[in-house]
């Protein structure tokens, strides 16, 4: 899929949320989507940060994003169904959403594994994609072509040693990629798929191998033909699928 050439207005007219909107693969994901003429809801927790990418959209033309703040270790219920309004209320449906943001927690082996860090990561990781797309679904349902993207890892598919809470979260990431996309298959268009970005230049990736030299990393924007590739159009008819977004010599 590296290989994908969108076409420029690919996103024109369809309204994305992004999580983890802030940094790294979300960032640059957001500022992508944009440049392909999405309207992009960033979501994230920090509003400064928010601010900046919102900035950027803008000066580079592209259309007007919005931005929601969340604290996705505190989103229950209650606050995904506001958060599922307000993008109602100001946008009457949503055509995609790339659940990208997530929290390393501890490389350490289980015995050793702080519980409370365990429940903090599986919320952030895990139940908060069930919980945000649970609320979403009504307005995705509205749209005529919804696409659902949520990040997984190699370590989601086959779990390894010392990844703790991180990989059990991925493992039930591609779990739920796969029931819903089973579960909408015959009742809607939406489609659910997932993406394993692989080794890319992050905050997280420095946190999970700090003596690893960054420079040959790859970037998050050599990444982006997948993005594209499955929250637009011509991925239609995909769906319950888990994509490597580098070859997977490279997976992470």
């Amino acid at each position: 899929m590296q290989s994908y050439e969108a076409a420029s207005d690919l996103m024109k007219d369809r309204v994305v949320l992004v999580t983890g909107a802030s940094d790294g693969i979300g960032r640059v994901a957001a500022l992508t989507l944009a440049a392909h003429g999405a309207t992009v809801i960033l979501l994230g927790r920090v509003l400064e940060k928010l601010d900046a990418v919102y900035d950027e959209i803008v000066a580079a033309g592209h259309p007007t994003p919005a931005i929601l703040t969340l604290d996705l270790s505190m989103a229950g219920e209650h606050e995904c169904r506001q958060l599922a309004e307000v993008v109602e209320t100001t946008f009457g449906r949503l055509d995609g959403v790339l659940h990208n943001a997530a929290v390393l927690g501890d490389i350490t082996p289980l015995e050793m594994y702080d519980p409370d860090t365990w429940d903090f990561v599986m919320k952030v990781n895990l139940r908060a994609p069930f919980v945000l797309t649970q609320a979403l679904l009504p307005l995705l349902k509205q749209s005529p072509d919804a696409s659902v993207v949520m990040t997984t890892s190699s370590v989601g598919r086959r779990a390894r040693a010392f990844w703790g809470a991180y990989a059990i979260s991925k493992c039930g990431i591609e779990g739920m990629v796969q029931m819903l996309a089973d579960e909408l298959a015959n009742v809607s268009s939406i489609r659910v798929n997932a993406i394993n970005p692989g080794a890319t230049r992050t905050n997280m990736r420095a946190s999970a191998y700090p003596g690893e030299n960054p420079d040959g990393v790859t970037r998050p924007e050599a990444l982006m033909p997948l993005y594209l590739y499955l929250l637009g159009p011509d991925s239609q008819g995909i769906t319950g699928q888990s994509f490597d977004a580098q070859p997977p010599k490279a997976a992470s």
